[in-house]
């Protein structure tokens, strides 16, 4: 943590050094890497608004980012396929888009390395006076399956609200090791609880490249991991390779499942399967995250997704006309809280289709809620862009 710490410093100092700041913006792509939470604490505390792209994101995204933040740093990979040549960075300069400020991971001899930036401490002393609570810490991306996500602003209010109440609901302390093996920048993976949540506990996040099982295993062996986060496609490649690998797991004692719907029958697997504790997740990077209780009965963790983090958070379930339904009858998913936002970043026409006029959210998730207040997700309205 004092190494984390250090490190961090010593870009955040460098970047202030070269004029970045408060209000200023960034757009960072980096892979699995334990220099991505190096640089998630360096931009907070230089106060610099950053957008973590997806390591999956390709030029067409990256520049529709770009253009909508205008962000005078990025960071990217050489290993990237956009970043293997300076075709990308070349089409900035031609539209005066260009970041004042490139830092390459896994850079060229031409390049400013990222790693140079870390490693090197900075002389001059830089005062970093906290940023207003209530002010914008970065933007994280919409989970739409079609066009490019939509931006979201999220407080050092509301997000840091989040992953506390999450570690906390999760039991997370000193001692756990959690595996990261889906997007370090995903929501679910950085504060549901996430790295966030382990780090904000005292305790270790260990870094995979992907989900692939063996290697993740292999992993989860080597550094006695006893947490991981899947999402229900990796969950069943783990299903169908646990068999023969089972005394590569023994340490693994909480698995989460969240991003996507899980049905009942996997579900139901996975204590018997993996040999450790089932906990449902359903959030959305706009705020409201939902958990099964550790403590839940089998029934409510096999056949829902949980129930809010606070109790301030408001939900409504609603019909077509925007009618509440009874309980246990499926509607559309409307809620507001103190930790969902307010409006995605420059879209003023899709907020108004997606906020009524109490600001309550809707998600364009179907959900039934049991009669112990539990939501079950049956599904979505349609594809959101």
């Amino acid at each position: 943590y004092i190494e984390l710490d250090r490190l961090s410093t010593n870009l955040a100092s460098r970047l202030a050094e070269k004029g970045l700041g408060k209000g200023d913006t960034a757009l960072v792509q980096l892979p699995n890497v334990a220099e991505f939470y190096i640089v998630f604490f360096a931009l907070l505390k230089a106060g610099v608004v950053m957008l973590n792209a997806l390591y999956s994101h390709r030029q067409y995204e990256l520049n529709a980012f770009i253009k909508q933040i205008q962000p005078k740093l990025l960071i990217g990979s050489r290993q990237h396929e956009v970043f293997s040549n300076n075709q990308f960075i070349d089409s900035l300069h031609e539209v005066n888009l260009s970041p004042e400020i490139i830092l390459m991971f896994n850079h060229q001899a031409t390049d400013f390395g990222l790693l140079d930036w870390i490693e090197t401490p900075v002389e001059t002393f830089v005062d970093f006076s906290s940023t207003p609570a209530d002010e914008v810490a970065f933007f994280q991306l919409s989970g739409g399956s079609t066009g490019t996500p939509k931006l979201i602003p999220r407080t050092h209010n509301d997000y840091d609200y989040s992953v506390r109440a999450s570690a906390e609901i999760c039991g997370l302390n000193s001692n756990t090791r959690l595996l990261c093996a889906l997007p370090a920048p995903h929501n679910f993976m950085l504060s549901s609880p996430g790295a966030l949540g382990v780090l904000h506990a005292g305790g270790c996040v260990v870094m995979a490249p992907n989900p692939e099982p063996l290697n993740c295993f292999s992993i989860i062996q080597r550094h006695q991991v006893n947490m991981a986060s899947l999402v229900p496609s990796a969950v069943i490649m783990w299903l169908e390779k646990a068999a023969q690998y089972k005394d590569q797991i023994q340490s693994l004692k909480l698995l989460q499942v969240g991003g996507a719907s899980f049905p009942e029958s996997l579900a139901r697997q996975v204590p018997e399967v993996l040999n450790c504790k089932l906990q449902q997740v359903f959030g959305m990077a706009e705020g409201l995250v939902n958990y099964t209780r550790l403590d839940d009965s089998d029934e409510q963790i096999f056949t829902t997704q949980g129930r809010p983090i606070s109790s301030d958070d408001e939900i409504k379930i609603v019909d077509e006309q925007y009618r509440e339904v009874p309980e246990g009858e499926v509607g559309m998913l409307a809620t507001r809280g103190p930790y969902t936002f307010c409006g995605y970043y420059q879209s003023p026409e899709h907020n108004s289709q997606v906020f009524d006029e109490d600001n309550y959210y809707y998600s364009g998730d179907l959900v039934q809620r049991t009669h112990d207040g539990n939501l079950r997700v049956v599904g979505r309205i349609k594809d959101q862009i």
